[in-house]
């Protein structure tokens, strides 16, 4: 369970990180409170994203992997940030990704940032 904590934790770093980088990955709310509530519950979303149906995908794509030497996998995390972001708008949560190569860019930012925070914090269940 502390594992789980962990990493959802690392993952809402990670997006907000992106969201302060990129400006066409928004995330509206009335007070801070209400922003870093709804941070933690797309690094829920993102991280069941993640768990979910990127295996799924990778399988499916592993010739492209394999042929572009694993860079096909910026575009599968595009996808997921781009799929998180589409079941945020669903749920009704103030978190948006604009557009592809945004969230190219974001899902790059947010593997980097998120093994960085990975490594920082402890993971011990």
């Amino acid at each position: 369970m502390k594992n789980f904590v962990v990493k959802t934790i690392a993952n809402a770093g990670a997006l907000a990180v992106a969201v302060w980088l990129l400006d066409k990955i928004t995330l509206t709310g009335d007070s801070t409170g209400k922003q870093i509530g709804t941070l933690l519950l797309v690094a829920l979303i993102f991280g069941l994203v993640n768990f979910l149906v990127k295996p799924i995908v990778k399988l499916f794509s592993l010739p492209l992997l394999i042929l572009t030497l694993g860079l096909f996998t910026l575009i599968v995390n595009a996808l997921m940030l781009l799929l998180t972001s589409w079941l945020a708008d669903k749920l009704d949560l103030s978190f948006h990704v604009d557009g592809f190569w945004t969230a190219v860019l974001g899902g790059l930012i947010i593997s980097i940032v998120s093994w960085a925070l990975n490594l920082a914090l402890p993971d011990g269940d």
